[in-house]
């Protein structure tokens, strides 16, 4: 599928480590806008196992979606998995660093929920962001996702005693699809 210069496709195990890498880079960028990354220090140390990535390409309910230019450079990925029968959740949204201010995650954001709607048939997306990444809540917001109310906890036990802000967490968000 194109987009305006954009291939879409559904990833594969050759895909593993390169997604790895962009995930990383991506989660680790620095970004001169205020707010954009969130704790800078908790940013910078963001890792990913290339295996949980694997395992999100292989299991039945998740598909991990790849955006390329047509030189077959990535530049954006997401997953996508199925949460009962009408809930789909996003994660690892993720632009190349070089790319970014160029619309590619929006363009990203709507390929992940359209592909849910078409294969899953669902009705409402869902997603998370960290409580302290205002304006990518903010952006989600602008891209029709709303709090719900609801705040998930931030996994502290992965972050090797790193000190963290009280009250660390994640802020769940929904859209309708329909």
């Amino acid at each position: 599928m194109s987009d305006n210069q954009l291939n879409f496709r559904v990833a594969t195990f050759e895909d593993a480590e390169p997604l790895k890498e962009l995930i990383q880079a991506a989660f680790r960028a620095e970004d001169t806008r205020e707010g954009w990354v969130g704790l800078a220090d908790l940013a910078a140390g963001f890792t990913m196992d290339v295996n949980e990535v694997k395992e999100r390409i292989s299991s039945p309910i998740s598909e991990v979606l790849i955006a390329s230019n047509a030189e077959n450079k990535y530049l954006g990925c997401v997953a996508v998995s199925k949460h009962g029968e009408n809930v789909a959740r996003v994660s690892w949204v993720a632009v190349d660093q070089k790319s970014h201010r160029g619309g590619i995650g929006r363009k990203v954001l709507e390929h992940a929920e359209e592909f849910s709607r078409q294969t899953w048939g669902v009705k409402t997306m869902g997603l998370n962001a960290l409580s302290t990444r205002g304006p990518l809540i903010e952006w989600y917001e602008r891209r029709g996702y709303k709090k719900t109310g609801e705040l998930s906890p931030f996994p502290v036990a992965a972050i090797n005693g790193r000190a963290l802000p009280e009250g660390l967490c994640f802020v769940e968000m929904e859209k309708e699809v329909q």
